[in-house]
């Protein structure tokens, strides 16, 4: 493996990277800086942040360097959306795949980005809000949502660290 890449909107796929960079050794680069620093079909584990079940970034990384496996940061749990992202970003079924839950945080977000979340976050945070039956997830959501309570942790990586050692052997 030569490097983890990473695309981040408001910095909690940078700080994933960074951890994984910590905790495997590789050096760490955004796409930006990869594509001038790493040579064309160098390997990779790349992450990039979610928006409808897209993983921003991916196709351009999967153009330039041999993707060995994906990590993909949204607002939903760890371990959650899978077969969605696959699909949504054709990423093939030989390439692991790991979603991993960022913050939330509105004011974080550039652009269209952040017009349309605010209008997610009153819509569908008020109707979770006025939903008397939530599910453990709809609570974590609403949470998320209103208080922007901290998401990114280091054991939220623990079956992208087991494979990488797997990768390794």
């Amino acid at each position: 493996m030569d490097a983890i890449v990473y695309t981040s909107e408001t910095g909690s796929t940078k700080s994933y990277a960074e951890m994984l960079s910590r905790s495997t050794g590789l050096p760490v680069f955004s796409l930006v800086e990869a594509k001038k620093k790493l040579s064309s079909g160098a390997k990779i584990i790349y992450l990039g942040w979610i928006m409808a079940s897209s993983v921003k970034g991916y196709s351009d990384a999967a153009r330039r360097f041999d993707v060995k496996a994906v990590c993909a940061v949204g607002m939903g749990r760890t371990g959650t959306q899978l077969k969605e992202v696959r699909e949504k970003n054709k990423i093939p079924d030989k390439t692991p795949l790991f979603t991993l839950q960022g913050d939330f945080d509105v004011k974080k977000l550039h652009g269209v980005y952040r017009a349309m979340m605010g209008v997610m976050v009153k819509t569908v945070g008020k109707a979770l809000a006025d939903k008397p039956d939530r599910t453990p997830e709809e609570d974590d959501m609403l949470d998320m949502m209103l208080t922007g309570s901290p998401r990114v942790k280091a054991e939220n990586l623990k079956s992208v660290l087991k494979w990488y050692e797997g990768e390794k052997a």
